[in-house]
């Protein structure tokens, strides 16, 4: 494609890529590196920071492609450790001129000390992109280029602080800049290569770039997020309550890596839904002062009868248990009280001051790393949809926008669920009365009272 030939030959010692997703960007960048190795002349090894083991293996894959195709002498010399003390290590590939490519997760220490050519890949995704870049960025310091490539990640990232600079900021790093969003590769041809290689069932195949546009969108989580993931363009981290670096510095893997407990309590936190909204049920295991989410689950258009089979036997495992009480809740509350107890089972009621009693916890267990959670597009979604606003008269407002997938009912599964973790159990208790505007109001908070 286009892009990617300009991209290539751009010899910038500082370059940097915004781009939509999947457009072909780490197989281009993989056969730039693989060009300046191979030459006789080349001074330094070239050191790559991939968001995870995988994508490291699979970008070291595409050099050995590249390598191949170009009839070149280059070995896999597998895991290898780069710094001893630290425990560093990284997949190698060495070529006949004894100069080797490192690729390697996103330890930002891991890059500390090495002379050579910089990858920062899917930079915005790393739990400190500022760090990372400091570390890398001495390493060109004798030669060599360093390339950072990725998808944006909300607008308060350093990453879009970079672009920034770049386009607002007078460029003080004179760094190249190059933007690919999704229509500018359909412009530039990327559907046609990308049908060459789909079979000839598949749907895509019949599309046009207008409908293949559309196409992408409609799986989309959100507008937001494929604006952010396709278009080039950072969510507004100024008006979402929960900014992206702080929702990912909690993500620790799939969900499926997280379902095994190791004796600690479980506690489990419950939005009810129905027709329009989900009803959503999150379980956080207790360890130490770290909350581990065990289990997620979203429940869609069922009956009652049919979602208490999912649910009850949960709330028979846990110490504890608050539902959303408002509308639909008030029954299940008494019905799960009635099956469970009333020490075990609390209802909460979503007034505006207990929403944001509510909310704040959230925040706050994010900010202090002591939440784990899944990395999901849907949950993610979900738990950016929560705005914060002020009111005239100075309450505040956490609102959400109502969309196919629900109404922000995983953020308010997950706060539940930290208030369930955060209240004493087995006791009877009575609420709190807290003052929120020019009148005292009932309010629910995580240092309890005992009745």
């Amino acid at each position: 494609m286009p892009y990617q030939g300009k991209w290539i030959a751009d010899g910038s010692r500082l370059k940097l890529m915004e781009k939509g997703r999947q457009i072909g960007l780490s197989w281009s960048t993989a056969y730039a590196q693989v060009s300046r190795i191979a030459l006789a002349s080349a001074r330094f090894d070239e050191w790559v920071s991939s968001r995870d083991e995988i994508q490291a293996r699979l970008f070291l894959e595409d050099c050995k492609l590249w390598a191949g195709i170009a009839d070149l002498a280059a070995r896999d010399m597998g895991e290898m450790v780069i710094d001893e003390e630290k425990k560093h290590s990284a997949l190698v590939l060495q070529f006949a001129n004894r100069r080797r490519i490192h690729s390697m997760s996103s330890n930002a220490d891991a890059q500390a000390g090495k002379r050579g050519s910089r990858v920062l890949d899917e930079f915005a995704l790393h739990p400190d992109p500022r760090k990372l870049w400091s570390i890398a960025y001495p390493g060109i310091t004798w030669g060599g280029q360093m390339e950072v490539i990725s998808t944006h990640r909300g607008s308060q990232n350093f990453f879009n602080q970079l672009v920034r600079e770049v386009k607002e900021g007078g460029n003080p790093k004179k760094i190249s800049l190059h933007t690919v969003t999704l229509q500018d590769a359909l412009d530039a041809g990327f559907l046609w290569k990308l049908q060459q290689s789909l079979p000839a069932e598949d749907e895509r195949q019949e599309m046009d770039e207008a409908a293949y546009f559309d196409w992408v969108k409609s799986g989309a989580a959100d507008e937001e997020s494929f604006l952010q993931e396709y278009m080039c363009q950072p969510a507004d981290d100024n008006a979402a309550f929960l900014e992206y670096d702080l929702i990912a510095s909690a993500e620790y893997g799939k969900l499926d890596d997280w379902t095994a407990t190791e004796g600690g309590e479980l506690y489990a936190g419950v939005d009810i839904g129905r027709k329009h909204d989900l009803t959503v049920l999150w379980v956080f295991e207790r360890l130490g002062d770290v909350l581990y989410t065990r289990h997620v689950e979203a429940l869609r258009k069922m009956k009652k009868s049919d979602q208490e089979k999912v649910l009850w036997p949960w709330f028979e495992r846990c110490a504890r248990v608050c539902i959303d009480e408002t509308g639909l809740g008030i029954g299940w509350v008494d019905d799960a009280q009635d099956k469970f107890g009333p020490y075990k089972v609390e209802g909460v009621s979503f007034t505006a001051p207990v929403k944001e009693t509510l909310a704040y916890p959230v925040r706050s267990r994010m900010e202090e790393r002591r939440i784990r959670i899944p990395y999901t597009g849907p949950i993610r979604a979900d738990l950016r949809q929560v705005t914060k606003q002020v009111t005239a008269a100075g309450n505040i407002r956490f609102t959400a926008e109502r969309t196919p997938d629900g109404h922000a009912d995983h953020f308010w599964a997950l706060a539940l669920g930290i208030h369930a973790a955060d209240g004493k159990t087995h006791q009877p208790w009575r609420p709190l009365t807290v003052q929120s505007g020019p009148e005292a109001q009932t309010s629910l908070d995580k240092d309890w009272i005992p009745a």
